[in-house]
């Protein structure tokens, strides 16, 4: 191993150091960071239609302020009052199975679940309660605690002033560090970006816009047709689409029950399948051509991974790096398969298994 590769690894070691040193104050810098990433294209668009880089920086920034207060002022009061209409649900939920469900699944099989649905219903309740209790509990130590509370505004509040001048000097940003590659390397550190860049924009930019429209599609769709917690199935749908087909089986299967305990009939469970259905054509045929195209995105079971590994090791901090650290993994490793494919310990082992066919 040569000098220079020791020294790569020393600074990596050290970068890996630090990121595990100052995680906690590293989370409102690394939301910025996405944020002025998938601000960017729509600044430099604007800034080549003749807005100076400021003015089109500020008119992203009002964009974006805007629609966060949005989701706050109008959807995030519907989801709660949804979700707490859906707890309220829950006990004529558990009993219906008890007493119409479990005896039906009983009369064909022969096996008694009512005890066994009793205990886990009384678990759920009470966790449940717990959780709500120990939510309080921590709300509650919050806003005693000056400090914690303190730290918790100075880090939301960082975030909009981070993301503004990270937007203002992007560009500029990315030049210096290009500036600073070494000249033996940069092409090559510089094709292995563009590939990165393409990877998360397909997923950042596209998927996530694929998400939020069918989220949209579904919560419209299922309150046109009067089914409740529509919204929130929508939501829920929405977000479980970042796993493909897993959005529409998640949606689907809950609308339809939610369907079947508010109306009992077939219609409004036909209805749920064409809200779905269309939600999947236009997904098929508008949606992810036009916002994904023929980009290279994340294997769902490398998305799935890369949040849960991230979330396990560095926690919320961890998730945010997720997908940009397994989407410069994966390009690595293309680069890898593509330098083996074309090296002589390749060639020498095809040769060899052309001769022992011989």
């Amino acid at each position: 191993m040569s000098r220079v590769h020791i020294w790569s690894l020393l600074v990596l070691a050290v970068m890996i150091w630090l990121l595990v040193l100052l995680e906690p104050i590293l989370m409102p810098f690394f939301i910025s960071i996405i944020l002025a990433y998938l601000g960017d294209p729509l600044t430099d668009w604007l800034e080549a239609k003749g807005l100076s880089r400021r003015w089109a920086v500020s008119v992203v920034f009002l964009v974006l302020t805007l629609t966060l207060v949005l989701a706050i002022v109008v959807l995030v009061p519907l989801l709660g009052r949804q979700l707490r209409q859906l707890i309220d649900a829950l006990p004529e939920v558990f009993a219906w199975v008890q007493t119409v469900a479990l005896p039906w699944v009983q009369s064909f099989t022969g096996v008694d679940l009512s005890t066994d649905f009793d205990q886990l219903r009384q678990t759920l309740m009470s966790n449940w309660k717990e959780t709500s209790t120990y939510a309080a509990v921590i709300l509650a130590q919050i806003s005693r605690s000056g400090l914690a509370l303190a730290l918790l505004i100075a880090n939301l509040a960082l975030i909009p002033v981070v993301t503004f001048y990270l937007l203002l000097d992007w560009d500029r940003l990315k030049g210096r560090i290009r500036d600073l590659l070494p000249r033996r390397y940069e092409p090559t550190i510089t094709h292995l970006a563009v590939q990165c860049d393409e990877v998360l924009s397909a997923f950042l930019r596209g998927q996530l816009l694929v998400m939020l429209s069918l989220g949209v599609v579904y919560a419209v769709g299922l309150t046109v047709i009067g089914i409740q917690f529509g919204i929130l199935i929508g939501v829920l749908a929405g977000l479980a689409s970042i796993v493909p087909y897993l959005g529409v089986i998640v949606g689907l299967v809950v609308a339809a029950l939610v369907a079947f305990f508010q109306y009992g009939d077939l219609l409004h469970l036909v209805g749920v399948g064409v809200v779905f259905a269309i939600g999947q054509m236009l997904e098929g045929m508008v949606l992810q051509p036009l916002l994904l195209g023929d980009k290279i995105g994340l294997h769902p079971v490398a998305v799935i991974f890369a949040v849960l590994a991230g979330g396990q090791l560095f926690g919320f901090t961890g998730i945010l790096l997720a997908l940009p650290v397994a989407a410069v993994i994966m390009v690595l490793l293309r680069y890898l398969h593509e330098r083996y494919k074309n090296s002589d310990l390749y060639e020498a082992s095809e040769s060899s298994n052309g001769d022992e066919g011989l």
